[in-house]
């Protein structure tokens, strides 16, 4: 029976999924890994990928407060601009989201293998999970799953506790490792290549592929619970944005601590082979700061385990969209009568999760096929605001961000050059993943006997000539990102803004008032 969400969730607890979701097992992997790419200029590296998130996240807090349905972030392109652009980016988005689960559930079992135990030594190999750690990572998933499986209002207490929780031991962190040991000559000393050993392109790619993005991207989770929220005009903007401010804040503390907590012997081989397999609380460790040791080992539980359980509701949330744009089976469109939950959903994502845990069994290399796959859902955002705004009156408009107009085209082109610094070749893997999709879209496509196609074609071409645009001038761009350098650093970026702004206008152009956004606004 497909009986309504129940709207249950108020702000703060909206805010807390959103916070939730951003600080998981980002705060324990991402300083050691930005550091890793750029360095000390790896605080630069939080701060702009706060900015431009918190830019990217303004077209969609805008589009929550709009549409506040469930699974909201993969119905915004079906409703502006028909079939194609919405499974395209649905598609994209789910598979950046679903994986992240088991990926919290790695980065808490790769933690627990540094206790002093000698079980605990047999989780991790140093490269990757061994059968026991899977084992664990499993148990993990399927507990995540249990507290979303009966009711929103259960999900939205223990994640409120859990996201109070992650405050304080982060804060310890700083606290603790400041005190102790700052070296504050690590940020300048050129024995390891001084602030910045790898330049601007280091600093870059640390956004897009040392789980920046991959961390940021918990602001969706406010805006794909809209559907069960008292209050979504309200609720949905402040949520995407205290969270990114408030996590943004701590991630560039946690960085500064993590940089001048790192020990000489640490750094004997330099910032880009600094080998950790649990990054605070090795420095801990190293520090002689047991106390905060066993908080850390404690949190590696939590932190991640509170992200798991968020993305657990939401990935249900964004099945039930894709079912109702039409590219899966009603039953997974099914809301349970007596909880309120999209339980078929939610035992397909199971399943998903445990072949993602199986094939992927390590943090850093699946957190940047993650922020890529989520940066082509990224692209519609800012187009699909500005196509809503184009309707004008038809469209019932609760939040107007005052100037839009300036705001979309630069989170249009901050998506496209995030996803340019990814470097090739991960850029055309992770768009060829999202490619393999389009059988399902054209067996549902066929079944409907191609009904209306050939207008969501040709309202979805752009992005198909977009996505090709950016592997190829990622193939041929400079060489810092792992091109063939026929464009050089910084004219590879004037290419990719002047290309970018001629696609936006594109996108807009090509966005139409949609059947199903036609019934949508009938129905309300």
């Amino acid at each position: 029976m497909k009986n309504k969400m129940r709207r249950e969730m108020r702000t703060f607890a909206l805010t807390m999924t959103g916070l939730g979701s951003i600080i998981g097992s980002g705060w324990l992997f991402g300083s050691w890994k930005a550091a890793s790419v750029a360095g000390p200029a790896a605080v630069y590296s939080w701060l702009i990928g706060m900015v431009l998130i918190l830019i990217i996240g303004l077209t969609f807090a805008e589009l929550g407060s709009m549409f506040p349905a469930a699974g909201g972030m993969v119905r915004y392109g079906q409703f502006s601009h028909g079939s194609l652009v919405g499974f395209i980016t649905g598609w994209a988005n789910w598979i950046a989201i679903v994986s992240v689960i088991p990926v919290e559930a790695v980065a808490s079992t790769q933690y627990l293998s540094s206790w002093n135990f000698s079980w605990a030594h047999q989780l991790y190999d140093g490269n990757e999970l061994t059968a026991l750690g899977l084992f664990i990572a499993a148990l993990l998933v399927f507990v995540y799953f249990l507290l979303n499986y009966f009711t929103i209002q259960l999900f939205a207490k223990v994640n409120s506790m859990i996201t109070l929780f992650k405050f304080v031991i982060p804060t310890c962190a700083i606290i603790g490792i400041f005190a102790a040991g700052f070296h504050a000559h690590n940020f300048v000393d050129v024995h390891y290549g001084g602030f910045m050993p790898n330049g601007w392109s280091g600093v870059l790619t640390a956004v897009a592929t040392s789980g920046i993005v991959f961390a940021f991207n918990g602001f969706q989770s406010p805006i794909n619970l809209a559907g069960e929220a008292k209050n979504p005009r309200k609720s949905i903007p402040i949520a995407v944005i205290s969270s990114i401010l408030i996590a943004g804040l701590i991630y560039v503390l946690l960085q500064i601590t993590f940089v001048g907590g790192v020990t000489p012997d640490m750094l004997a081989n330099g910032w880009s082979n600094l080998s950790l397999s649990s990054p605070f609380a090795d420095l801990a460790m190293a520090l002689g700061l047991n106390w905060l040791v066993l908080l850390l080992f404690a949190d590696a539980f939590v932190s991640p385990s509170g992200t798991g359980i968020t993305y657990t509701a939401t990935t249900a949330r964004m099945i039930y969209g894709m079912e109702r744009n039409g590219f899966f089976p009603p039953v997974f469109g099914t809301i349970n009568s007596v909880y309120g939950v999209p339980r078929a959903a939610m035992w397909l994502n199971l399943g998903v999760s445990y072949l993602f845990l199986f094939l992927f069994r390590g943090w850093g290399s699946l957190a940047s096929v993650i922020s890529v796959a989520t940066l082509i859902s990224y692209v519609t955002g800012p187009i699909c605001v500005m196509v809503f705004r184009k309707f004008g009156g038809k469209i019932k408009r609760p939040l107007r961000i005052k100037g839009m107009h300036v705001i979309a085209p630069i989170a249009f082109i901050a998506a496209s050059m995030i996803y340019y610094w990814a470097t090739w070749p991960l850029t055309g893997k992770v768009t060829f993943i999202i490619f393999i999709g389009l059988p399902i879209y054209f067996y549902y496509q066929a079944k409907n006997q191609f009904k209306g196609f050939k207008k969501d074609l040709k309202a979805g071409i752009w992005l198909i000539v977009y996505l090709g645009f950016m592997v190829l001038i990622s193939w041929i761009g400079s060489n810092k990102f792992g091109g063939l350098n026929l464009i050089p650093f910084g004219y590879d970026f004037l290419v990719i803004a002047v290309f970018s702004y001629f696609f936006y206008l594109w996108g807009i152009k090509s966005g139409w008032l949609t059947e199903q956004l036609k019934k949508r606004e009938e129905a309300a």
